[in-house]
């Protein structure tokens, strides 16, 4: 699966390990669960491989995020993305890191 950022402090996340802006700063043990989520992303050719992992708790969301899938980082947190298909392989964009304790907010 191809694996694209929405935005940038995601991408910054992924390949530095930290972003620019306070708003956006991690543990380092999230930070490290994120990345390898996202390289695990980037090994799969599909949704439904990456659904066979149970640790990440794939899911389909439903309401107003319809259209939306995540994946678990840890208990705390969950990657957000939207996947299209380009014809030849699946595209994968990645839209949030969020705290699982606010996603009912």
């Amino acid at each position: 699966m191809i694996v694209t950022f929405e935005k940038e402090y995601l991408r910054d996340l992924y390949e530095t390990g930290k972003a620019d802006d306070k708003k956006h700063r991690f543990q380092p043990e999230i930070v490290r669960k994120y990345q390898y989520c996202i390289n695990l992303m980037s090994r799969v050719p599909d949704t439904l491989s990456l659904a066979k992992y149970n640790g990440l708790n794939f899911e389909n969301l439903k309401g107003d995020k319809v259209g939306v899938s995540s994946i678990r980082v840890n208990n705390q947190y969950r990657i957000e993305f939207m996947v299209t298909d380009n014809g030849v392989e699946s595209v994968a964009t990645v839209c949030n890191i969020l705290e699982l304790s606010n996603h009912y907010k």
